[in-house]
């Protein structure tokens, strides 16, 4: 063992076992179990000026400029530094009413809307004030990585649902009512748009999905953060569905579509009870959201429309190009998504762990992709590449990432010859 690995085990072996949670030992032996430990080694091997794939280009895609504008107004005056819990009653009465009109619903300002220092924020301020040690919680798989290490920190059971692949990617409805049948679950979590795969699930489906909550009385958390990354006007919003009012959780922000990630924004829309509840776990975490930055959401989805159809129409060649070139690679799959800007590459004609592929890619192509085990134990065997790059050089980097991808299928099936 070397002093790298002595130290992570000094390091490890002083945690508590909440935070030792967060590296699902279920998952030991297929790739870094905690994101923590799989940063540190995966950049430890870094070339210089790699390309990094594991999120958004916020070079090539900046913030809207009204963004900078507003957060500068704001700053300006000292006054607005501090703000309650949930955020500026202004702000919130401005982001209520036009989240309110994206989503199809009324939503009352001081009741049933909170901003948060980023959607993950959100996240786990939800489901730490929903979910009780030992509780049971559905999770779609795969789906957002962080999502099942937040459930894990908390000590809920997870019950992980599978996405069927092969056509549209949608949710295996039929496993999801026999997990029901022989499971007690307080809460469904899953993202829509899928992150990672970009599938955006029928309407049929996320009906379902509403008539199944309320027939096992079970609350649904839904990440929405992409709804607006999405290439046709097929998206159904879960909290309009019959009965659905008072059982969704819905997460939103605009760090992705609009790129303001630098601004550490998020909002939760949700009954009042659990309003209530993220309010308190913010109050003894992080206190608000960014007070400056909040005034950038006054703007956000009310002037952007025209902005927002050049973006789509600029990620729609880039998710062409992606298509275009993968599809060079014969024994792998992709299915072309229908939201977010992430490519999900099925390579498991490799025989090869996911993480060994990125790690090559990383050394031999200069471009860091994220393994599919991360999104959960369904993920093994893929890769999810961020499209969203400057187009002057994402063309260059797919072919490198074809010609490594390819050098080790010829190498695979060199060796399988040998055997026979």
């Amino acid at each position: 063992m070397n002093t790298s690995d002595d130290n992570y085990v000094r390091i490890t072996n002083k945690m508590s076992e909440r935070v030792l949670n967060l590296e699902l030992p279920g998952r030991a032996g297929i790739g870094y179990a905690s994101a923590r430990d799989a940063d540190r080694k995966v950049l430890a091997c870094a070339p210089q000026n790699f390309l990094d794939t594991t999120h958004f280009d916020t070079v090539r895609f900046p913030p809207p400029e009204w963004a900078l504008a507003e957060f500068a107004k704001a700053s300006a005056d000292g006054s607005l530094a501090y703000t309650g819990y949930r955020g500026n009653p202004e702000v919130l009465a401005a982001v209520a009413r036009n989240a309110g009109s994206l989503l199809g619903i009324g939503i009352d300002s001081a009741r049933e809307l909170i901003l948060t220092p980023g959607t993950q924020a959100g996240l786990f301020g939800a489901l730490a004030g929903l979910i009780d040690v030992g509780d049971e919680v559905l999770l779609l798989d795969p789906d957002y990585l962080f999502s099942e290490r937040i459930l894990r920190f908390l000590g809920a059971t997870v019950h992980p649902v599978a996405l069927l692949e092969g056509g549209a990617i949608e949710p295996d409805l039929d496993e999801l009512e026999a997990v029901l049948n022989r499971t007690r679950p307080k809460l469904l979590v899953f993202s829509h748009p899928n992150n990672p795969t970009g599938a955006v699930y029928s309407n049929q489906t996320l009906r379902r999905i509403a008539e199944l909550a309320v027939r096992f009385d079970f609350m649904v958390l839904v990440d929405q953060l992409y709804c607006r990354l999405v290439y046709d006007d097929t998206y159904t919003h879960l909290v309009t569905l019959p009965g659905m009012r008072e059982r969704t959780v819905t997460l939103l922000g605009p760090s992705k579509t609009e790129s303001p990630s630098g601004y550490r924004l998020g909002l939760v829309v949700a009954p009042d009870w659990v309003v209530a509840g993220i309010e308190n776990i913010q109050s003894i975490t992080a206190l608000r959201a960014p007070a400056y930055a909040q005034h950038i959401l006054s703007q956000w989805l009310a002037i952007d429309q025209v902005w927002l159809e050049e973006r789509m129409h600029s990620f729609r060649k880039l998710r062409d190009l992606t298509q275009e070139i993968l599809s060079r690679l014969s024994w792998a799959k992709w299915t072309p998504q229908n939201g977010t800007a992430y490519a999900w590459l099925d390579i498991r004609a490799l025989n090869l762990p996911d993480a060994t592929v990125a790690k090559a890619l990383l050394e031999k192509a200069a471009v860091l992709v994220s393994p599919g085990y991360q999104f959960g134990v369904r993920g093994i065997g893929h890769l999810r590449l961020c499209y969203a790059r400057d187009e002057s050089e994402w063309a260059d980097a797919l072919k490198r990432i074809v010609s490594v991808l390819d050098a080790l299928y010829v190498e695979k099936a060199s060796k399988e010859e040998a055997i026979r």
